[in-house]
């Protein structure tokens, strides 16, 4: 049995593409279940649209996921260069075989002719394909406009027939060559075209299967007819159903930033990404929604692939990166969350490790992104400003009255314990006779101007007791004018403190 070898080839032309990512991860999973081998193949033959920017950004993104290969640009193999900007020998060589067999020629239409003959074929509902102009030309002519430097592409001459794909996932797929027409495969300005480059490649460094999106379906003829005409074996395809938005449409920019990139920058973690795109388009059955790299690659089969779209569903990707994050070691986190502190404005100078751990394990259980655990995070750092609804709370007489009673109570006590949170609690309830969320709520709304979050022993232990007593003793005062009179002398230098703090 010839052993799996799968590519994964990126153009480095923008950042990836959450939808190659996923193509990316499956061909991973396929080789490391079949224990074959994964390939980086850099397709860089757009000179005007290829950066070394972009190719660095993919390699950064791969290496994000967790997704390592075993032969690339930057570690070699037994089939190098794997950049095709590097091979263009290699598809001269090919090309010249071709012509020298009658299989390619020179076309020397212009831009101009060639989209008069599209907008006539578009009028008359026909399939868009090159005329034919050019296929029959006196080789002796062909030559000497070359020769003269007459600016031309060469063409794979499309012979009549039909072309059948046995697809791994979609089944059999039949191609009439009549719409197809003679393509291109050396573009004007001497480069190999992508559908030449492409099978020429796999083809010479023995890929076995090209696992990739399904908008490539069409391209698969095209590179079926240079393979037979090269004398090569062509390799098992298995088209990927497209992912799409909510509104049906393919995933594309008109439903937002879906790079990679953007996903990374957002607060996604890596583990949730490789999980969620593992999911979209496969079933690893009932209830296994969160499953490891190695659950992946041994759950992993082209045949559970399905031949539907698959739709990108932002709530379940939140809902499984807030399970990572709920379930991820508070100093992990740490490292995680730095760029987005920085980003946020949000600093941690003059805190331990042992308070930031502490904080972020309070939280952690709040938030589905990393920009969400840094607001969650805010509340023990910086003043707070109520919402609406701890605002709505905290202007009820019976919540003035709670907040006033836990003040006056805790400033009796040395500190704030669990123990004495608990005493506490116990005696502001007689006095008042209130409980349940008459009795936390507005504890929680005047803390932390939120009426959700963390448990209140671990916001208490955080803030200190002096912090804890200067925010209920601001209770209420948030939405208060400055005043100006004697009167208001108590409220002014609370007012006044407050702006100090900041």
């Amino acid at each position: 049995m010839t052993a799996v070898r799968v590519r994964f080839a990126p153009s480095p032309t923008g950042y990836l593409h959450i939808g190659n990512a996923r193509t990316a991860l499956f061909n991973y999973l396929f080789a490391k279940k079949t224990g074959g081998t994964f390939i980086l193949r850099i397709e860089d033959t757009d000179r005007e649209r290829s950066k070394k920017e972009f190719e660095d950004e993919i390699v950064n993104d791969l290496r994000w996921l967790g997704l390592d290969w075993e032969e690339g640009p930057d570690k070699g193999g037994l089939f190098t260069p794997y950049r095709q900007s590097e091979r263009q020998d290699i598809y001269d060589h090919m090309i010249s075989q071709l012509m020298a067999d009658g299989k390619a020629y020179r076309c020397f239409c212009t831009e101009d002719e060639l989209e008069k003959v599209h907008l006539q074929q578009v009028a008359n509902h026909e399939p868009p394909r090159y005329n034919g102009k050019c296929r029959n030309m006196v080789p002796l002519i062909s030559r000497s406009y070359e020769v003269q430097g007459k600016p031309h592409t060469i063409r794979f001459r499309v012979e009549a027939g039909i072309v059948e794909v046995e697809d791994l996932v979609k089944g059999m797929v039949t191609f009439d060559c009549d719409k197809i027409g003679d393509f291109v495969i050396r573009r004007s300005d001497g480069t190999a075209a992508f559908n030449f480059a492409n099978i020429v490649d796999d083809s010479l460094m023995r890929i076995t299967h090209v696992i990739r999106g399904d908008d490539h379906l069409s391209n698969t003829p095209r590179q079926i007819l240079i393979s037979e005409a090269l004398r090569f074996i062509p390799p098992q395809f298995a088209h990927l159903p497209l992912i799409l938005g909510a509104d049906r449409a393919p995933l594309s920019k008109r439903h937002g930033d879906v790079s990679l990139k953007s996903f990374r920058d957002r607060g996604y973690l890596s583990e949730a990404v490789i999980n969620y795109l593992a999911h979209l388009g496969i079933s690893y059955g009932e209830g296994r929604d969160i499953l490891s790299m190695d659950e992946l690659i041994e759950g992993f089969s082209l045949e559970k692939v399905s031949s539907s779209p698959a739709v990108f569903d932002t709530e379940r990707l939140n809902w499984i990166n807030a399970h990572y994050i709920r379930n991820c070691e508070a100093k992990k986190l740490r490292g995680l969350l730095l760029l987005h502190l920085v980003k946020e404005g949000v600093t941690l100078a003059g805190r331990n490790d042992e308070w930031i751990n502490n904080a972020i394990d309070a939280v952690k259980g709040e938030a589905s992104t990393l920009p969400g655990l840094v607001e969650h995070l805010r509340i023990f750092i910086e003043e707070i400003k109520p919402d609406a609804e701890a605002q709505a709370i905290l202007k009820e007489p019976s919540a003035v009255e709670v907040v006033k009673a836990f003040r006056e109570e805790f400033e009796k006590e040395g500190s704030i314990t669990p123990e004495i949170y608990k005493a506490v609690s116990d005696r502001v309830k007689t006095r008042l006779a209130v409980k349940g969320k008459a009795l936390f709520m507005p504890l929680r709304a005047a803390l932390t101007g939120i009426t959700k979050g963390p448990e209140m022993e671990k916001i208490l232990m955080l803030l200190g007791k002096g912090e804890v007593i200067r925010r209920l003793e601001m209770a209420g005062f948030w939405e208060m004018p400055r005043p100006k009179d004697e009167k208001g002398r108590v409220l002014k230098a609370l007012l006044d403190e407050r702006e100090e703090g900041r």
